[in-house]
């Protein structure tokens, strides 16, 4: 029993503490980068984005109210009050000596050559995550953007593609003093991960639902409804992800084999919306659907190293 009850709370520390997002990220960060046929980068630049990703989410839930809450989520918080700030300690030293690292090991100068252009991609990313949660200050904390229903998924995955996508690209290109080349293969690969990740969103808003209707936030799923919202919005949206994908995947001469990895992610989303027909625990969102991030990162990386 001890032992079960051990598993159980390592197994909410890992989804509810956040640091699938962290492993997540850094998955689909390798993805991204080896599609563009670009050098992995060191190993401290992946600590700083598992420590990166996994506070950013850690401050979304360690601000909620958990007054008269019966959010399982928020309800940990409450009660891991010191693991939480454990967790948090932890992770900023860890970003802190990634940072360090990064800064002893590398001369970059190059940072100071960026043109505006590169300034603003580099830029543009956080900004708009800073947003989303709205600027600390209570004047202003209602005007964040996770207060518009509809924006709110693509919010999130346009800062999710920015993390996986560009800043990779960036930090090689300051590490090693080249300059930053955009093409419309890059766009492409931003798009198909853009609205993977927006549809992963669009999904968990279906958790929420109940919430979101009694807090009148127009979600999708609180706009059109359940049925409307997985058949007219996340299928489409999904099939918008698979063609962007295929057309990278025609232009970058992929075999097969590699076109077929790569679509397992999408298949496997779309049976999930589906399955999404019938009420699921939190742990079915946490696990499966965010497990899908995880699974992409995954079949792509297996897809660019042995085929």
């Amino acid at each position: 029993m001890e032992t079960a009850n051990t598993k159980g709370e390592f197994i909410k520390l890992i989804f509810f503490g956040n640091y699938f997002y962290g492993i997540c990220a850094v998955a689909l960060t390798i993805e991204a980068t080896l599609q563009q046929h670009y050098p992995l980068n060191d190993v401290f630049y992946f600590l700083a984005v598992f420590a990166s990703a996994t506070l950013y989410y850690i401050k979304a839930y360690i601000s909620e109210s958990t007054t008269n809450t019966i959010n399982p989520r928020l309800i940990w918080y409450n009660t891991r009050r010191k693991t939480v700030i454990a967790s948090r300690f932890i992770l900023n030293l860890i970003l802190a000596v990634s940072i360090g690292s990064i800064l002893y090991k590398y001369d970059i100068s190059g940072i100071l050559t960026m043109t505006l252009s590169e300034w603003l991609i580099a830029l543009i990313f956080p900004f708009v995550a800073i947003l989303y949660y709205g600027i600390n200050s209570k004047s202003m904390r209602q005007y964040n953007l996770r207060n518009i229903g509809w924006l709110k998924p693509f919010v999130i995955a346009f800062t999710w593609a920015g993390l996986i996508n560009v800043y990779p690209l960036l930090y090689y290109n300051i590490t090693h003093k080249t300059t930053l080349n955009i093409d419309f293969l890059n766009i492409l690969l931003f798009v198909k991960n853009f609205m993977f990740i927006a549809v992963l969103c669009i999904m968990f808003d279906i958790k929420d639902y109940a919430m979101d209707y009694n807090h009148k936030l127009k979600t999708f799923v609180v706009h059109v409804g359940l049925r409307k919202t997985i058949h007219n919005i996340i299928i489409p949206l999904t099939s918008l992800g698979i063609a962007s994908f295929i057309t990278f995947a025609i232009s970058m001469h992929f075999s097969i084999e590699k076109i077929m990895l790569n679509m397992i992610p999408f298949i496997a989303m779309i049976s999930v919306a589906y399955a999404l027909h019938r009420r699921k625990s939190i742990f079915y969102y946490l696990i499966i659907i965010d497990g899908l991030m995880l699974l992409k990162g995954i079949c792509g990386t297996v897809a660019m190293v042995w085929f």
